[in-house]
């Protein structure tokens, strides 16, 4: 598990913390370019004799022989730190294992415009300074003092620290041993969840969390910049300005998500034995949707609803239904479910239509007159999906028994 603090460097470290950010990526970058060398010409030479002569080893072990010999003949890598360098090298070599277990894609090349640049430091010594005030020690850098928000225990754990440089910000992430999941109360219950774009997550106890955002000012703000700096000459001063502006906005919005999701998921975990959610594959649903070419007119394409679904992938996203799971997932027991029909069936006769839905938040079933919030009889359904036996419903055949009881097996 990671705690991220916020760093304060000053001085000449930040020269020293730029530097590594430099040496990392271009250790990495190299590293990924030998591999590749390595695996071409293995690909063109087998295993006849004379190959290790052409080319060595693109191990972990073999790489790390290879920056030692390459610190002795240049200077300006040998006045970087060794521990950053070859912590870039187990970067890599971690990327090429997760790549071929199927976890990630190929590693890509690291680039200097990249906003986010960072570099990590193996067996971390860390001091506390004060109360809410405490140290890591960077090498060639000396102690870089970071803010104190989290119990000291959790923080002095710690065995290895990755930081970072974003939106003109310096974060300290400590690597520590998980904590484990939260103990709920003795007298909590479960709890379906649906979460949606009007209200960010509804509870199956008629409960709403949403999302936080930008408030009116700070939108004018961001659109003005944008603006101005589309105008501006590339390069220069004040578009650099600009920049800066626009990203003290962005790490602000992306602060106020986090903490929410921090926030609301521990409380949820408190309150509740375990939690039952939708399974919503959430990268194709903000996919763009495939052009229309035009039948009659060859080159040309027909409206294919681009820009609406553009205003809704943006909202998907600003929702935050990944992390959101990801992180209810890591402090208590969730269970997910299929989505379909859960947000067109009745929760009290269980009747399925699409015309149930009146509204986004209106729903009135057309069988039993029944009527509610929509995202909350959606929950309800999670609910029972995840924790309950449904009957069987009308044009449904079997769909819900059968799933009830396949999300019960698997949860037994």
């Amino acid at each position: 598990m990671s705690i991220r603090q916020r760093g304060y460097p000053g001085g000449e470290q930040l020269a020293v913390l730029q530097m590594h950010c430099e040496h990392a990526r271009y250790v990495y970058n190299l590293g990924l370019e030998h591999r590749k060398l390595a695996y071409l010409h293995k690909k063109s030479y087998g295993h006849r004799p004379g190959y290790r002569d052409r080319h060595p080893g693109s191990s972990f072990a073999a790489q790390s022989k290879l920056l030692t010999e390459a610190r002795q003949e240049f200077d300006w890598l040998r006045e970087g730190s060794t521990v950053v360098q070859q912590a870039a090298l187990r970067d890599l070599d971690r990327a090429f294992t997760n790549f071929f277990e199927g976890r990630s894609q190929f590693p890509t090349f690291r680039s200097g415009r990249d906003p986010r640049q960072g570099f990590v430091v193996r067996d971390v010594t860390v001091v506390r300074l004060s109360k809410n005030w405490a140290a890591i020690t960077v090498p060639k850098a000396g102690r870089v003092r970071f803010r104190l928000s989290r119990p000291w225990e959790a923080v002095a754990a710690a065995s290895s620290a990755r930081l970072t440089f974003q939106n003109n910000q310096w974060h300290v992430a400590l690597t520590t041993p998980p904590r484990g999941k939260i103990n709920a109360e003795a007298t909590a219950a479960p709890i379906g969840i649906d979460r949606g774009v009007a209200n960010t997550v509804a509870t199956s106890d008629s409960e709403f969390f949403q999302a936080p955002g930008l408030s009116g000012g700070e939108c004018r703000r961001f659109v003005a910049s944008q603006r101005k700096l589309s105008r501006q000459r590339k390069g220069s001063r004040r578009r650099e300005a600009t920049k800066a502006k626009l990203s003290v906005l962005r790490q602000r919005l992306n602060d106020r998500r986090r903490e929410w999701i921090e926030q609301t998921t521990t409380e949820l975990a408190l309150r509740h034995s375990a939690i039952a959610i939708e399974k919503l594959a959430t990268a194709n649903m903000v996919r763009r949707p495939k052009p229309k070419p035009d039948p009659d007119s060859p080159g040309n394409y027909l409206p294919n609803g681009a820009a609406a679904k553009a205003a809704l992938n943006k909202a998907i996203l600003a929702s935050c239904w990944g992390k959101f799971a990801e992180r209810l997932s890591d402090k208590t027991d969730v269970i997910e479910v299929p989505a379909r029909y859960t947000s067109q069936r009745c929760h009290s006769c269980g009747h399925i239509d699409k015309r149930n839905r009146e509204s986004q938040a209106e729903f009135r079933c057309v069988e039993c007159g029944n009527s509610g919030h929509a995202d909350v009889h959606a929950a309800m359904n999670i609910y029972e999906l995840a924790f309950g036996e449904l009957e069987t419903c009308r044009r449904t055949g079997g769909l819900w028994t059968t799933a009830t009881a396949a999300v019960n097996q698997q949860a037994a």
